[in-house]
């Protein structure tokens, strides 16, 4: 499990994908999370503006990382 510190209390979903090189676009976070290969805590998750807060795990790509 990989960890991705971010600044603020929240990070936008789509925004930590291409954070944390899973997606290299808004664009391809979309499509990320439309294919439906998404999982945040253990759930499948097709928002992109789901609000992500530390300690959230988000699993896409076949990596699984730790908001921190």
């Amino acid at each position: 499990m990989r960890e991705v510190p971010i600044r603020d209390d929240t990070i936008r979903l789509g925004q930590l994908l291409k954070l944390a090189d899973l997606a290299d676009s808004g664009a391809d976070a979309k499509e990320l999370l439309a294919d439906g290969a998404v999982r945040v805590n253990g759930e499948p998750e097709q928002r992109r503006g789901r609000q992500l807060r530390r300690g959230d795990v988000v699993e896409a790509a076949g990596e699984t990382i730790r908001v921190a």
